[in-house]
């Protein structure tokens, strides 16, 4: 069942369930960041609307720069204002900043330690018909294995905007990871997620397994974990997992211990996004059964969000058949 205690929305599973994207939360969040603190700075590379950052720039004018098709400059000058008082929300699609601009970031930003934002948007292969060279799937990896750089995959809008307005008020790099897509609301505006820890969403009475899921996929998670309850009496725990860097290790090589089987779920590469920080995790504390659901060193390509999720392996049905293979492992 739904976790009582983060009062989740109560309308996740009906067919009406209320969706909006996480890019949209962060726009609505990084105003919010821009009214309580007067230092907070919007950049953008081209693509204001797509990013929604067109709202910070509409109410703060005077802070917000657009730099134009200059993914580089993006970093640099991000990467200045920084060290400078100033806290720089960077926006573009995860393509270009961190893919085009990774070594600006890493020298200019992450090196120095610069109080800067990277809004990477538009990741996934549910970018949909934009195709593969917009879709980014190999950010998580490049991004958390930069030192000094907190990565951030918020499950819905709700959190996103929350995400957005709790890394203002930290110090250092933080990359925050967005999609294109509007996806169910996981959460409500009641819901106490905890800023770098792991949050349990659902819990079975009798679970076998592990389920840890970061990003707006989680829903197809909880979907599995629902219908595996249901139809195949097998139990499950949920994890949500916004915090990919730094890894809440304690709550993972705990429930692992517990449960012996490990499932991971991510719109991105396996290798080396979530599902590997998890495994490098337990390799070296608790070695664990584990099974990965993302995309599988490949590329994506132009479709619909939901025809190329199911493509490439991140549907309900993979993930239901993942937990049933891991369960065999472990026995």
């Amino acid at each position: 069942m739904l976790n009582p205690d983060l009062k989740l929305n109560p309308k996740l599973f009906d067919e009406d369930v209320e969706q909006a994207s996480t890019r949209e939360g962060y726009g609505e969040g990084v105003v919010i960041a821009g009214e309580e603190n007067e230092n907070v700075v919007v950049l953008c590379a081209d693509l204001t609307e797509s990013t929604k950052s067109d709202a910070f720039a509409k109410k703060f004018p005077e802070r917000f720069f657009e730099v134009g098709v200059a993914e580089q400059n993006l970093a640099t000058i991000g990467a200045g204002l920084g060290v400078s008082k100033k806290i720089p929300f960077i926006s573009s699609y995860a393509s270009f900043s961190p893919g085009r601009n990774w070594e600006q970031i890493r020298t200019t930003i992450a090196y120095n330690n610069s109080n800067v934002k990277i809004v990477g948007a538009h990741t996934g292969v549910s970018v949909g018909p934009d195709g593969a060279t917009h879709q980014a799937i190999e950010d998580i990896a490049t991004m958390r294995a930069i030192p000094n750089i907190d990565v951030c995959v918020p499950c819905d809008a709700l959190e996103a905007k929350r995400a957005t307005i709790d890394i203002a008020k930290i110090w250092g790099p933080v990359y925050l990871r967005l999609t294109r897509s509007k996806t169910p609301l996981i959460t409500t505006k009641d819901t106490s997620l905890t800023p770098g820890k792991i949050d349990i969403f659902w819990g079975s009475k009798k679970p076998e397994v592990v389920i840890i899921g970061c990003g707006p996929i989680i829903y197809n998670a909880l979907l599995a974990a629902k219908e595996l309850e249901e139809e195949d009496k097998i139990g499950s725990v949920v994890l949500n997992c916004r915090s990919v860097k730094p890894l809440d290790e304690k709550r993972i090589i705990e429930l692992a211990r517990k449960y012996k089987a490990v499932v991971t779920v991510e719109e991105h590469q396996v290798i080396g996004g979530m599902g590997s920080a998890v495994a490098e995790c337990l390799a070296k504390n608790c070695p664990t059964p584990m099974e990965f659901i993302g995309m599988q060193d490949v590329y994506g390509e132009s479709g619909s969000p939901e025809d190329l999720i199911e493509k490439y392996g991140m549907g309900v049905a993979d993930i239901k058949n993942a937990v049933k293979r891991v369960i065999k492992r472990k026995k």
